[in-house]
């Protein structure tokens, strides 16, 4: 048995989403390793949803790898560890291809895509039922996953590592979770999506909220400063953050919200209770 084969057997695969979801994953763990062995952890710090979902267990899945720089550097290039990235790949016989999103202007986030080179078909893949889900599925469709690296960050966050096992033992660094929960309210309450509504913040806020999870006032402060939301010479307490989330609770289009999220939830069950009046009772039980 094959490495990728190994760490798909932890996921429930009956659907060609849930074979998608669990191959992304597989992918940025991959990434992980690739990186770590480029020595990028030592610059910078895993982040966002997947960083949640990989290394707390979240029970939805995400799609983009998020990084911040421990130390703002506009200078900073993720091509740098494109090759460490593509050789993790290649050991396991996986063809895949990193491309640099290029931007005009200056731009403090640095984006790349890895995508596989060519479709999904071409793994070698014989765990459970893997093969019949693999002939239920277009013969073009591939995996793409993009890494965002913030080169000036918000700072006033703390740091820790994270020991992952698979597909080799190795070591990342993370924000913790009062700093990554800190980050999810910040996209929560000032995302710019205009009309659109991204229920995985909607998800992720309720799974903080129900573990207790204390939110760093302090870096999302930080984090509203430099986006605009907050005059540097406010200060952000548990009350006006929980003004804001009542008032964003209030424009919360929640059917949207539950189309949005539910192809990355195994049950969607766990929607069935989303309300506005539901997220005015979590937003009571924020602890900062």
């Amino acid at each position: 048995m094959n490495i990728v084969e190994q760490m798909l057997l932890k996921y429930e695969i009956e659907s060609e989403d849930d074979l998608i979801n669990a191959l992304k994953e597989v992918y940025q763990e991959i990434a992980l390793l690739g990186l770590y062995r480029g020595g990028f952890f030592q610059k910078a710090a895993f982040y966002g949803g997947t960083a949640l979902r990989i290394l707390y267990g979240l029970e939805r899945f995400s799609e983009d790898l998020d990084f911040s720089l421990l130390n703002k550097d506009r200078s900073f290039d993720i091509e740098a560890y494109f090759p460490h990235i593509i050789d993790e790949f290649d050991a396991l016989g996986i063809q895949m291809t990193l491309s640099k999103k290029r931007k005009s202007g200056d731009n403090d986030i640095e984006s790349a895509f890895l995508k596989n080179g060519t479709s999904i078909h071409t793994l070698n893949i014989e765990t459970g039922s893997l093969p019949n889900i693999l002939n239920g599925i277009h013969g073009g469709k591939k995996i793409k996953i993009k890494l965002e690296v913030d080169k000036n960050p918000p700072m006033k966050f703390k740091t820790e590592v994270h020991t992952l096992l698979m597909p080799t033992t190795f070591n990342i660094v993370a924000m913790t979770l009062p700093d990554l929960y800190a980050g999810k309210l910040h996209a929560l309450l000032f995302r710019g999506w205009k009309n659109r509504v991204k229920g995985r913040d909607w998800y992720d806020f309720e799974w903080y909220v129900k573990r207790g999870v204390k939110v760093n006032l302090e870096h999302l402060q930080e984090r509203m400063i430099e986006s605009g939301n907050l005059d540097r010479g406010d200060k952000l307490t548990k009350e006006k953050l929980q003004t804001l989330l009542k008032e964003k609770i209030e424009t919360l289009d929640v059917e949207k919200a539950k189309q949005e999220v539910q192809v990355f939830v195994k049950d969607r069950s766990s929607l069935d209770f989303w309300s506005r009046d539901y997220f005015r009772l979590l937003a009571k039980r924020v602890v900062a």
